[in-house]
């Protein structure tokens, strides 16, 4: 299993699968070849499909347009067997000839893969990697899953946890402070600085839940707008853990070594979903984005809370479970409607998941390795106008942009 810093990648929005990975797959292509000056791009798929609206034509040529000219093919009805964001990228000599072809897949969170492993992965020794068992380590032992983490990482991952945290914490103060239209032809006002003052004005049990929205819509209207956010999962659902945290450290003073932990607990839960599942709405819905950054926003708080293994796990499966179905159907291929509440939507039902947990015992038939199974399952079986093509759902009586 992968380090759960693949889990956390920090970097600009609006999305990790179609803005994050593509960008980073025409670096790599560039490198390997400094001496050509002219490319094609192909986009397949998801990734065409609403790659306009996702800026993935601008995150390439900003790249590429460095070394020479750039011409971007549209191909959303070409679906390559490995996964729906795929992208071919070609090198041209002076006469124009070919003379080098990769195709690249941009596999959820930022991950690039060739079709056979991810590539430039940064991996971690996890001999675990089903919550199950894990869970049965943390009884056997005593101890909890951050320290299972701990355990498995190199030790610099708290540095790099710690660095998350302050570029999490710097996007809901960025986000709370803008003001204004948000990117794009849906010309969609942001919220959040709204919410927060409303909020305020209410009395404890509303504020909390309004304080807790406006976190949620502060990270996603700053990804939504290109802006630095974190990845957690994805940024299409980069809200919801850092406005949980955020919540609970302002509200019960919580150390950043805690929140620390924290991240490292519903990192495990996310690497735990990418590696059995997946974490990317082009090929299993918004189940698999939002529904596991839900699932890893719920551990956290309840690890915060002094849950026990079992109350963390029951947290975990049911910000997942609660999410089964959800399609991924942004609205012009915008991460906007109806992303952005969703993250604020999914922050708050993480907390109801941590309260609902802590007045059992932990015990609970359905286990959160198995929901993912069968998020995987439904991701299958959704068919692909629902996973981020912008042809189903919320999104079809809106023109795609042009």
């Amino acid at each position: 299993m992968e380090s759960i810093k693949e889990i956390y990648k920090i970097g600009y929005g609006p999305s990790s699968s179609h803005t994050m990975g593509p960008r980073r797959a025409a670096e790599m292509f560039m490198a390997r070849h400094p001496e050509c000056h002219n490319f094609v791009v192909t986009l397949y798929g998801s990734l065409a499909a609403t790659g306009k609206g996702h800026l993935t034509d601008k995150a390439v040529q900003d790249v590429l347009s460095q070394a020479g000219k750039v011409a971007i093919v549209w191909s959303p009805e070409t679906f390559l067997p490995f996964h729906p964001n795929a992208m071919t990228l070609k090198s041209l000599d002076e006469a124009g000839f070919e003379t080098d072809a990769w195709t690249v897949y941009s596999v959820g969170g930022g991950a690039l893969s060739d079709g056979n492993d991810y590539l430039e992965k940064s991996n971690a020794d996890y001999p675990m990697t089903h919550m199950t068992d894990i869970l049965h380590w943390c009884e056997r032992t005593g101890k909890s899953y951050w320290e299972y983490v701990k355990e498995c990482e190199d030790s610099d991952v708290w540095d790099y946890l710690a660095e998350v945290w302050r570029v999490m914490r710097a996007s809901v103060r960025r986000g709370l402070d803008n003001e204004g239209v948000l990117p794009g032809p849906l010309n969609l006002r942001r919220k959040a600085s709204t919410y927060f003052i409303k909020a305020r004005g209410y009395k404890q049990s509303l504020q909390s839940r309004g304080l807790v929205f406006a976190y949620a819509l502060a990270v996603s209207e700053e990804n939504a707008s290109g802006g630095k956010i974190v990845t957690a999962p994805t940024c299409g659902s980069c809200g919801v853990v850092p406005s949980v945290l955020y919540h609970l450290q302002e509200t019960r003073e919580f150390s950043d070594a805690r929140i620390i932990r924290a991240l490292a607990t519903a990192g495990l839960v996310g690497n735990i979903a990418k590696a059995n599942a997946s974490i990317s709405g082009a090929e299993a819905g918004c189940q698999a984005e939002v529904g596991v950054a839900c699932a890893m926003a719920a551990a956290a708080a309840n690890q915060l809370f002094g849950g026990s293994p079992a109350q963390v796990e029951y947290a975990a499966e049911m910000g997942l479970e609660h999410h089964l179905g959800m399609t991924c159907d942004p609205v012009c291929g915008m991460v906007q409607i109806p992303c952005i509440e969703r993250n604020a939507y999914a922050a708050a039902r993480a907390l109801d998941a941590n309260i609902y947990s802590s007045f059992t015992d932990g015990g609970h038939r359905v286990s959160y390795d198995k929901v993912l199974q069968v998020m995987k399952e439904t991701g299958s079986d959704l068919p692909s106008v629902y996973k981020e093509t912008s042809q189903g759902g919320l999104a079809k009586d809106y023109e795609q942009m042009e």
